[in-house]
């Protein structure tokens, strides 16, 4: 079993400083837009320099979504965690559904829909998100490959990955998006569930 060294001090300073960053900014681009704020005047109101600013976070669009890598960490872990008798695909829906729930509790359906609005409103920064969000194409499609026992991913692996992503992208857009992810899900389930279940037997076989 392996275990997850605690942060040094040194990582909880730096954890919290990018923090603290893109908090600022993000409140500062809400409020007067994202155009109009500067590297400069982020890093005033942060009280770090700029060279800080950017020593986190290499373009500005990055100061919005700061949590790629922990994303990336939650969506494998969903289907290598899932539990036995769960297959894939709910693995996957209901880690979306849990997040879009999450959301609303934690931050209520105006502050979302603030932040969503202010986001389509942007569109460098939809464009960033959607780049972001899509480069864990190969991380999700190695992860699902691995838990059914293949060295690499198949061309529908990638495909059924790069179609789970692309939903997130149309539920955020959604005006009901909990039915929106449902309705998605659905009709995956009918086209990836006989080729989970024959990768699957392939493996049980070649054993």
């Amino acid at each position: 079993m392996t275990s997850t060294e605690p942060m040094g001090r040194r990582e909880r300073k730096k954890a919290a400083t990018r923090k603290n960053i893109s908090d600022v900014a993000t409140k500062m681009f809400l409020d007067r837009g994202f155009d109009n704020v500067s590297i400069r005047e982020i890093a005033d109101a942060a009280d770090v320099s700029p060279t800080t600013v950017f020593a986190h976070f290499p373009q500005k669009e990055a100061l919005v979504f700061d949590e790629d890598d922990e994303q990336r960490e939650r969506l494998v872990g969903a289907v290598r965690g899932r539990a036995d008798g769960i297959s894939i695909n709910r693995a996957l829906h209901d880690f979306y559904s849990t997040d879009v729930r999450t959301n609303v509790d934690e931050h209520g359906d105006d502050v979302t829909r603030i932040f969503m609005a202010f986001l389509n409103e942007t569109p460098v920064l939809r464009e960033y998100a959607a780049r972001m969000w899509l480069r864990h194409e190969d991380a999700l499609s190695d992860a699902i490959a691995d838990e059914l026992g293949l060295d690499a991913p198949t061309a529908e692996i990638r495909v059924y990955s790069r179609f789970v992503l692309q939903m997130l992208l149309l539920v955020n857009d959604a005006d009901d998006q909990l039915g929106t992810l449902d309705a998605g899900f659905a009709m995956l389930e009918s086209g990836w569930s006989p080729v989970e279940a024959r990768l699957a037997s392939a493996r049980t076989d070649a054993r």
